[in-house]
């Protein structure tokens, strides 16, 4: 059977996610959801089985995901899953979003839905782990995604996870997110240690970053994915002053150039 996985990352977990399952199920297109960010109408799958990973943000869909899941028809689609990835929590909330709005193209909504937890790494509120704490945070991911691939592969129905807890918390926190997102880049700054090699603007799945007089400007179309901080080889980009101590994080199962695909070209 035929699989798209349509992904959306910015530090590279939900690619790492998609990539395992995918590999796993053999005959699967894994399909940047960025590729389609100055697209417009309906998006007609070419697969019998579609899958959508991505990140949690603030218990809901990245707005760039949100927007893409509200234009896919499924309607001859046999079998359709989320994969959400998550530092902590919000996996039920985000998949329930994502099920409301396949629902609304596709008279039916997600056949299964999960929940794996990966590193978190909001830069802009705390530090990634590393080390070990990392190390053990990953290989619990794989063994969870071990165990979802099969899942799919069989096409099994599973209940999409609900909490009641986590509701209460999407309806609060996620309209307070999704009214501030783009411009949450008004609080970048690039120090002097910028080298203008391109990389943010390369990496950035919005399109976001241009280069001007060989500086990142942001264009206030932000996804806060903190690509642009984490993975700028100089440690040049910051939010703030913590930002600086923090760590930086990329998925060590995904490369730059992965990340890099659907960026802006570099200068």
């Amino acid at each position: 059977m035929k699989t798209a996985i349509y992904y959306f990352t910015g530090t590279g977990n939900s690619l790492a996610a998609a990539k395992k399952i995918g590999a796993s199920l053999g005959d699967c297109d894994l399909i940047p959801i960025a590729s389609f960010r100055d697209a417009t109408g309906k998006i007609v799958p070419q697969a019998d089985r579609v899958g959508i990973c991505c990140p949690v943000y603030f218990t809901g869909l990245p707005l760039m995901v949100a927007e893409f899941a509200g234009r896919l028809d499924l309607s001859r689609t046999r079998y359709a899953f989320g994969v959400v990835t998550m530092g902590a929590q919000g996996g039920s909330s985000t998949l329930r979003q994502l099920d409301g709005l396949i629902r609304g193209q596709r008279g039916s909504g997600l056949d299964a839905g999960f929940a794996v937890k990966m590193p978190g790494n909001y830069i802009l509120m705390y530090s990634a782990p590393a080390g070990t704490k990392q190390a053990d945070i990953l290989a619990s991911a794989d063994r969870q995604l071990a165990e979802v691939a099969p899942v799919i592969a069989r096409c099994d129905h599973r209940e999409i996870p609900r909490s009641i807890l986590g509701s209460l918390i999407y309806a609060v926190a996620y309209p307070h997110f999704a009214s501030r997102a783009h411009n949450e880049d008004r609080k970048f700054t690039v120090t002097d240690a910028c080298t203008s090699c391109g990389t943010c603007a390369a990496v950035c799945p919005a399109g976001n970053i241009v280069l001007s007089s060989g500086r990142p400007a942001w264009q206030h179309r932000c996804e806060v994915c903190c690509a642009c901080i984490h993975l700028c080889p100089a440690q040049a980009i910051q939010a703030g002053a913590k930002t600086s101590t923090r760590q930086r994080y990329r998925n060590p199962s995904t490369s730059i150039a992965e990340l890099e695909r659907f960026g802006e070209t570099r200068p």
